[in-house]
């Protein structure tokens, strides 16, 4: 027997037409997230491979050269305004790791050590005052931090290494860990504070320091949190334009050499794009590297989503 009002069966259906509204709200917003983020990576695809017709796709990794003795060499190098054209990515994608791998190591470091300190030294005082400042500098205009690391740390870096460039890889790593270092903080505080008061009450009761209980309890448990934070810092690196653009040199050396100049995908699409002839085959190759971007950053973030859900089944059970 149904012993409901007729108003509390009003307020009711009241209340299921709001949720029923709120979930379409949010499924309509997701859906049309993917629809957005599925057309733009088509657009890529076509506009890469829009010329591919009278170009072999093999010339956007290298070009084959035929010597006097009618050998062929291969030749990785990006030069697309001259006569003889070669565009080969394969510098690109060796400078922005040139300059992606040093940051998110020096990041990492960094990174790593405020969150721990933020999560199990800091008191809560202290908490409230550094992690603003912390999350700070995740806010300073990357052109900002380019012109510094342009202006000032060139010369720096020039007078104590003694480089022979004055912008390069290891420059604009320096200045691309500014805004790594608050996203793997960041992430790193909140993978250790997830973990349940009951651990480390458990690690105490055993007789074990803080430090013990930091370094052999929390950290081991939390490390794939700690890990997806390093992954994600790596992919906001390798999609960092500016300080790249104004720091590293733009030189599309074949180099291993931190201390060298070197050129980046993303530095590329921004020094080149604007004044590239559409439809010519440098138009194709640009969109090309947006697609190799786009694919690489998309898997990253893929990996780290990946692993901070394995973290939280983990917890969990």
């Amino acid at each position: 027997m149904d012993t409901q009002s007729p108003y509390a069966k009003k307020i009711s259906k009241r209340f299921r037409a709001k949720e029923k509204l709120i979930k379409y709200f949010f499924f309509l917003n997701g859906f049309v997230t993917v629809l957005l983020i599925l057309l733009i990576f088509l657009f890529l695809l076509k506009e890469s491979f829009a010329g591919y017709t009278d170009f072999n796709l093999s010339e956007y990794f290298f070009t084959e050269k035929t010597l006097a003795d009618g050998s062929t060499e291969k030749i990785f190098e990006w030069f697309p305004t001259s006569e003889d054209q070669r565009l080969s990515i394969v510098p690109l994608i060796l400078g922005t790791l040139l300059t992606a791998i040093p940051a998110t190591i020096i990041s990492t470091m960094l990174g790593v050590f405020v969150g721990i300190y933020l999560s199990e030294i800091a008191g809560s005082r202290l908490r409230e005052i550094l992690k603003p400042i912390i999350e700070l500098f995740a806010g300073i205009p990357t052109v900002v931090l380019g012109f510094f690391m342009l202006v000032v740390g060139a010369t720096y870096f020039q007078d104590v290494f003694f480089t022979t460039s004055r912008l390069n890889a290891i420059l604009a790593a320096v200045g691309l860990s500014f805004i790594i270092i608050p996203i793997i903080a960041t992430l790193t505080e909140e993978a250790l504070r997830s973990i349940p008061l009951e651990l480390r009450m458990a690690s105490y009761s055993l007789g074990a320091t803080k430090w013990q209980t930091i370094s052999r309890v929390i950290i081991p448990t939390a490390v794939s949190g700690i890990s997806a934070g390093i992954i994600l810092g790596f992919g906001r690196a390798v999609g960092e334009t500016m300080i790249v653009l104004m720091a590293s040199g733009n030189a599309a050396e074949l180099t291993l050499d931190v201390f060298r100049s070197v050129r980046t995908m993303t530095a590329t699409i921004a020094a080149e794009l604007g004044e590239v002839s559409a439809g010519s085959q440098h138009y194709f190759a640009l969109f090309f590297i947006g697609t190799v971007l786009f694919i690489g950053t998309f898997l990253l973030n893929l990996i780290a989503e990946l692993i901070i859900n394995k973290m939280r089944k983990k917890i969990r059970f």
